[in-house]
């Protein structure tokens, strides 16, 4: 089997050379992670084989300070939204023969189950929630670093910060997912403005205004300060 060799090498050289393994201790026995759920990396990668627009570009993965990004060639197919990913919804593999072959492999447990792995492993691991948008003729999937660890978590308590993927999922149902990857945005970020926060999603400042609208209606964001130098302060939900 040639597809397989090169997913293994990529979780390789992502555990040796690019992402962090934090050290705790359970009892006396020394315990090393990776930053990110392994589960989460191998099903990310997984779903990029087998939904890959081979005609498009390579896949892309980037590693940053506070997040890390897989853009893959090819958007998703009519019968599919954002929205309904992360809900129950059937396979549908741009690439069938590569899906059938990682399934008869073993490395494919289950069909129409990948984000839903993602999303399990984020939250074993105490992530938010992963970011899911179409972009640039591909699908872009994001995992964020804890709050609590990277230090970008101001806006809000340490027991806002317990509540988040439970707010966070919430609003995804109330107001609708891009609703809440603005709010996910302003959490990381509660020093943005609305501009900034426009240019992080790729909308328009009016759009973002219309969403910041809807989240201080219900009460959950209220600015504190000027435009400029002022901040998010998360309220609650």
């Amino acid at each position: 089997m040639i597809i397989i060799p090169p997913l293994r090498e990529v979780m390789e050289q992502l555990e040796k050379k690019f992402l962090i393994k934090p050290v705790r201790f359970e009892g006396i026995h020394r315990i090393e992670e990776l930053e990110y759920p392994a589960a989460a990396l191998r099903e990310m990668l997984l779903n990029a084989l087998a939904h890959r627009n081979y005609m498009g570009s390579m896949t892309q993965m980037g590693i940053y300070d506070y997040k890390l990004t897989l853009w893959n060639s090819g958007v998703l197919p009519d019968e599919l939204t954002i929205e309904q990913l992360f809900q129950s919804h059937r396979s549908i593999p741009r690439n069938p023969l590569i899906a059938e072959v990682c399934y008869k492999a073993g490395y494919i447990d289950s069909w129409g189950r990948g984000v839903a792995k993602i999303i399990d492993s984020c939250r074993q691991a105490q992530l938010p929630d992963p970011r899911y948008s179409e972009e640039s003729g591909g699908v872009l999937v994001t995992l964020m670093k804890s709050r609590v660890n990277t230090g970008d978590y101001k806006g809000m308590s340490e027991q806002g910060s317990e509540d988040f993927g439970k707010n966070s999922e919430r609003i995804r149902k109330d107001f609708g997912s891009e609703v809440s990857k603005a709010f996910e945005v302003i959490c990381d970020h509660p020093e943005f403005t609305a501009a900034q926060i426009a240019d992080t999603l790729g909308k328009t400042s009016r759009t973002v205004e219309r969403y910041i609208t809807k989240m201080k209606k219900a009460g959950l964001i209220q600015r504190r300060g000027p435009k400029l130098g002022g901040h998010w302060e998360i309220i609650g939900y």
